[in-house]
């Protein structure tokens, strides 16, 4: 009876060690929390990618808030199913669904003439949806897949609704990039994969031209500030969410997303953790005014040093334009 006792206890202790240390790793993992309380009650946003992961979690959150926030969904059946989530949980706030669809230049155009006739403000522009490591798949324009989507998409996007967002008094512009941008590099002999493709690579490549992309706006969105004295120009925010488990491992193969679960569900953030640095940029009241810097769980961050090149992230602006005949 006793070595019975003695072994009950053995696998009591190393199930309260299991469990104490599961609750550690995925706290340790879990990030910070958007502390503010900010309403933002007779404002609107827009979310892009809204309809799964973090931007139906952020879209949710800025609704809770009072908030009139747009989905901004390529699919729109799944649009309205998100926004019927939505609404479950936030009588209060005002959803509303739209078509975007970031592969196409005409749907972001579309989009865009939709917005500056039907909004006569815009507070908040979440640039947030994004593919991950696809196989090579062409936009509707022919553009790589990640580099049209994670990056040219929203850099038309962002400038179609520039005169809005500067219309509206102290409006932000928050931006999705990724830690993995470190690993990127802008190529201007082959800006859209034409001679070689990977997928890890195209993918750091598009999130380091969006962070490019975000110091850049800031840069020149200060310039005008300084020549035109238009103290009503929007705040820039570029940030990294974290690694979240969310559906942007689609493009895995299904044996790979069966043996990553595990690692997922103790490792990664659920979406609802992952979206709080893009909420904390998109209401935190002392960011107000602050603008062209990068975020990363609820705190300011230092640019990497692959951000910074200005003589680079000007050319990518020039090229850019040509490439969405902005």
């Amino acid at each position: 009876m006793s070595s019975l006792n003695e072994s009950q206890k053995t696998i009591a202790t190393v199930g309260i060690v299991v469990t104490l240390t599961v609750y550690l790793i995925r706290r340790r993992f879990r990030g910070a929390t958007c502390k503010s309380l900010a309403l933002l009650k007779g404002k609107t946003v827009i979310v892009t990618g809204a309809n799964t992961g973090i931007g139906r979690e952020t879209a949710l959150d800025l609704a809770t808030r009072e908030a009139r926030v747009i989905l901004a969904c390529r699919d729109v059946q799944k649009g309205e199913n998100a926004a019927k989530y939505i609404r479950k949980y936030t009588p209060d706030g005002e959803v509303v669904v739209k078509i975007l669809d970031l592969a196409s230049m005409k749907s972001i155009r579309s989009f865009s003439e939709d917005i500056l006739k039907t909004e006569n403000r815009l507070d908040v522009l979440i640039n947030n949806a994004g593919v991950f490591r696809p196989p090579l798949l062409r936009t509707e324009d022919g553009f790589e897949l990640q580099f049209g989507v994670n990056y040219l998409g929203q850099f038309l996007l962002t400038n179609l609704l520039l005169d809005l967002l500067k219309k509206t008094d102290s409006s932000r512009i928050v931006i999705v990039a990724s830690a993995l941008l470190k690993r990127g590099r802008i190529n201007f002999e082959d800006i859209n994969c034409e001679k070689n493709y990977s997928k890890a690579q195209g993918y750091s490549n598009s999130k380091l031209a969006i962070a490019m992309f975000a110091r850049e706006l800031h840069k020149r969105l200060s310039a005008d500030a300084e020549s035109s004295s238009n103290g009503n120009n929007p705040s820039v925010y570029c940030l990294h969410p974290g690694v979240i488990d969310t559906e942007m491992s689609r493009y895995f193969p299904m044996f790979v997303r069966v043996l990553l679960s595990p690692i997922r569900w103790l490792f990664f953030k659920t979406p609802k953790q992952g979206a709080q640095t893009t909420i904390y940029c998109a209401v935190a009241g002392e960011l107000k005014g602050v603008s062209g810097r990068y975020y990363g769980d609820c705190k300011e961050e230092p640019w990497h040093k692959a951000v910074l090149d200005e003589d680079v992230a000007k050319k990518l602006w020039e090229v850019s334009e040509k490439m969405t005949k902005l």
